[in-house]
């Protein structure tokens, strides 16, 4: 990892100040140096980035006081539950059973629909550059993926017979043979 000089700079100014500060809210000189690492290590990936900060004392001190918080959180304690609690009933997931149907129905799309629903939904395409790769615009790639997830839906209400509730979300379905 390259050295920047204006990370070296922050740090010996505000080192101490910053040791201090954590000292003083976690009561461990050992845990502190530990955090005060940590903050260190953070502006160091920050690299060129942290040299153009309008602030780098406000900067450290917000990572100092997150790594506080981190810490905090990391350091409850849990509740010791006792062994005799029964075991929860494994949960119904409609939309786990629903991939099958999800797979068939996509395969029974117009090519258009399927392309622009496997790439925008399922593969995590952005919009934009999808309407990039096929020399769209973005306004219409919004559109064709909206007609197709229309369209898919309404299939999969019909082929599989999938019930939404009011939010929209699967509430069952009925799988095909």
């Amino acid at each position: 990892m390259p050295s920047f000089p204006c990370i070296v700079k922050a740090w010996h100014a505000h080192e101490s100040e910053l040791r201090n500060y954590i000292r003083h809210r976690t009561g461990d000189a050992d845990l502190a140096d530990d955090l005060l690492q940590e903050v260190f290590v953070k502006a160091m990936q920050q690299g060129k980035q942290f040299c153009v900060l309008d602030n780098a004392r406000a900067w450290l001190f917000q990572v100092a006081r997150n790594a506080l918080i981190d810490q905090h959180r990391l350091g409850r304690n849990g509740v010791e539950l006792p062994d005799d609690i029964p075991s929860p009933e494994p949960a119904h997931e409609p939309l786990r059973a629903l991939s099958a149907c999800v797979a068939r129905v996509l395969s029974e799309l117009s090519p258009e629909d399927r392309d622009i629903i496997e790439q925008c939904d399922l593969e995590g395409v952005k919009q934009k550059d999808y309407a990039t790769r096929h020399s769209l615009s973005l306004a219409a790639v919004k559109s064709r993926l909206l007609r197709a997830r229309t369209r898919m839906r309404a299939r999969m209400s019909t082929a599989c017979q999938v019930q939404f509730d009011e939010r929209g979300q699967v509430e069952s379905h009925i799988p095909r043979n």
